[in-house]
């Protein structure tokens, strides 16, 4: 699946494709947002039947895809915290009537934080940690993961900027409180007006 690129959208998606060997042994597929929880109470109506080996076998492959599907997306959701999206899987109804995960991604906010570099950059780490959280990350995962590390570079940067013009500011400043200190008196030794910001009467005879 095709990813939305950071820099122009909101979000991305950590997206884990369907196997080839699970579609292929598959009846059916069916796309659909649900929990684990609501899958496993599906997976134990039903009357229970002996399968032929090769069937048994589809089976024991389906609900091995689905433990390695949903601990995927629970490893996204579980480093991304509050930037990811619920889970959504893609499920493929096995010869035991069963329905098994086969597929499924997770959505990520992978917008800037307006005008505060340093809240953008541990925004990008968390978008990193999360896109590689998996035990073995899949291709867009690692896309997004790069991307994430864009992002924080582009972070840092403004933050350097943002350093120097601060520094510079700073400089101004204190170059303006040294032109204003102006001696008291003059080389005749009388009161100088010109230091301070109103006039100077000199009263004393």
């Amino acid at each position: 699946m095709a990813i939305n690129s950071v820099g122009n959208s909101p979000s991305a998606f950590f997206p884990f494709a369907k196997s080839e060997a699970a579609s292929a042994d598959a009846q059916s597929q069916e796309r659909a947002k649900q929990e684990p929880a609501q899958t496993e109470k599906d997976n134990q109506s039903g009357p229970r039947q002996e399968l032929p080996k090769e069937q048994q076998q589809q089976v024991k492959e389906l609900a091995a895809r689905d433990r390695e599907v949903k601990a995927h997306e629970a490893a996204h959701k579980a480093a991304g915290g509050g930037l990811t999206g619920p889970a959504s899987f893609s499920y493929t109804t096995g010869p035991d009537g069963k329905r098994y995960a086969t597929g499924g991604e997770v959505s990520v906010d992978t917008s800037k934080v307006p005008g505060d570099p340093q809240a953008t950059l541990i925004k990008a780490n968390q978008i990193r940690a999360a896109a590689l959280a998996p035990a073995e990350p899949s291709g867009q995962d690692r896309k997004v993961a790069a991307q994430a590390s864009q992002m924080a570079a582009d972070a840092r940067a403004e933050m350097a900027q943002q350093q120097r013009k601060g520094n510079g500011d700073d400089q101004n400043t204190r170059d303006s409180i040294q032109i204003n200190r102006q001696p008291l008196y003059d080389n005749s030794g009388s009161l100088s007006s010109s230091g301070g910001t109103g006039n100077v009467v000199d009263d004393m005879v």
